[in-house]
């Protein structure tokens, strides 16, 4: 989507919805039109936003030599690019005082191992942790990961940086770029418990874990007292 394009209203594309299914009501139609255009608005939102990230100015330079332990062995940020001009890292919380990682950070993990081929078409994608590299091994293996590369901030100079000035254990999402052989902060998500709406989780927008949106579409909602779990009672 361009800014220059002029749109159709929203509540105009709404109305030229076809869809209809058996026994609704015209209570309901009506409804359901109204949110359709909401709809609408929310994908016209997302892009705008995307698109001024897009244009954000260039970011900082990164200056400082970050090492990590990954799965072959030791590797500087520049090599987590591989043969990308973007990096996505994925901080995610198992530090060493951890003795399992975080289920929501696993859940999300989890969303993205299967969709690793199709990210690395476009951008480079790392996961990062502050626990030993073998500790990071070892839980991913349990889950049956094979995708997603770990990699061990042993040192945690680049999570003081970008992640949390205490040290703590927490996640964060971060961009880099890499242009003229120049590696940049791109952008980070930055919405922190501060920003939370009364009776909501601190969440991004968009959330990058689809379980939230899938359960948005339905009537019950995310609810407010459950979490993904790292394991589940078996069906049999």
């Amino acid at each position: 989507m361009t800014t220059q394009a002029t749109l159709t209203p929203a509540k105009e594309l709404a109305a030229k919805n076809r869809a209809r299914f058996p026994n609704e009501s015209a209570e309901y139609r009506q409804a359901r039109n109204a949110l359709l255009a909401e709809e609408i608005e929310l994908r016209r939102h997302i892009e705008r936003v995307a698109e001024r990230r897009r244009q954000l100015p260039p970011g900082g330079e990164v200056t400082k030599d970050y090492r990590f332990e990954g799965e072959n062995g030791p590797v500087a940020l520049a090599d987590l690019f591989g043969d990308k001009d973007t990096l996505i890292i994925y901080s995610y919380m198992f530090g060493p005082e951890r003795e399992k990682p975080c289920p929501m950070c696993t859940s999300l993990m989890a969303s993205w191992e299967g969709k690793v081929p199709d990210i690395e078409q476009r951008v480079a994608l790392a996961m990062v942790a502050r626990s030993p590299i073998e500790r990071l091994v070892a839980a991913k293996k349990a889950r049956g990961w094979r995708q997603l590369k770990v990699y061990s901030d042993s040192d945690g100079s680049f999570t003081r940086d970008y992640v949390s000035a205490d040290d703590a254990d927490v996640p964060a999402y971060t961009v880099f770029t890499r242009r003229d052989g120049t590696i940049r902060h791109f952008w980070s998500a930055e919405m922190s418990s501060e920003m939370a709406d009364p009776g909501q989780d601190p969440r991004d927008a968009p959330d990058p874990d689809p379980l939230w949106t899938l359960l948005d579409t339905t009537p019950e909602g995310r609810g407010a007292n459950w979490y993904p779990k790292l394991e589940y009672p078996s069906a049999g």
